[in-house]
């Protein structure tokens, strides 16, 4: 395994993540200075991202779907299906795509099947102690929606911040800056609704 030059190991999430940015990126024939302008990122921090040198925030991924026009979703590592029929009405408990967060503690396992052109997408957020989004407001582009299944989650919408429950939920558009952390001493889970 590599390693990062603050001496952690590159992650294959990081490096499944960035492959399928890099093909997504160049199936839309935008080049890295491109993409850059579109996020505000430097060429650069993406190039590190593509290769899996990087791993990015949930934040970053987000600005990236938008610049490309995709969902977050689309994002997801693959988890093997074949785009059957099937593949795209259910997904099977242990067929689910996920994507870690590693470095921020976050976890999001994609409850929907991850079908082409879809506009609204269901996940399981699992949040380990201290995970959160970062420290700065961030926006895309949807509406979102949630139900915290277990622990506490403190969520800011622009100016303002809630401490949510077991048993809370939550709605607002995703174009309003915001931002969400683990508030408990264990893990939350939170089921969350993304809408395009």
């Amino acid at each position: 395994m590599s390693v990062s030059a603050d001496g952690t190991p590159h992650q294959p999430v990081d490096q499944e993540i960035g492959a399928g940015l890099r093909k997504l990126r160049r199936s839309r024939a935008l080049s890295l200075e491109e993409l850059g302008a579109k996020t505000n990122l430097s060429i650069g921090f993406l190039s590190q991202i593509e290769r899996g040198l990087s791993s990015p925030t949930l934040r970053v991924l987000a600005g990236v779907a938008d610049a490309l026009g995709v969902g977050l979703a689309d994002l997801f590592p693959s988890n093997g299906d074949a785009r059957s029929e099937q593949a795209a009405t259910i997904v099977r408990g242990a067929g689910r795509s996920e994507l870690q967060l590693w470095r921020s503690g976050i976890r999001k396992q994609l409850l929907t099947p991850n079908a082409e052109g879809s506009k609204l997408n269901l996940y399981v957020v699992e949040m380990e102690p201290g995970a959160s989004t970062g420290d700065e407001l961030y926006t895309h582009q949807g509406e979102e929606a949630g139900l915290i299944m277990s622990g506490t989650m403190l969520l800011s919408v622009e100016a303002e911040s809630w401490t949510l429950q077991e048993g809370d939920s939550f709605r607002f558009l995703s174009s309003r800056p915001h931002r969400f952390a683990n508030a408990a001493a264990g893990q939350t889970r939170v089921l969350w609704v993304n809408s395009l």
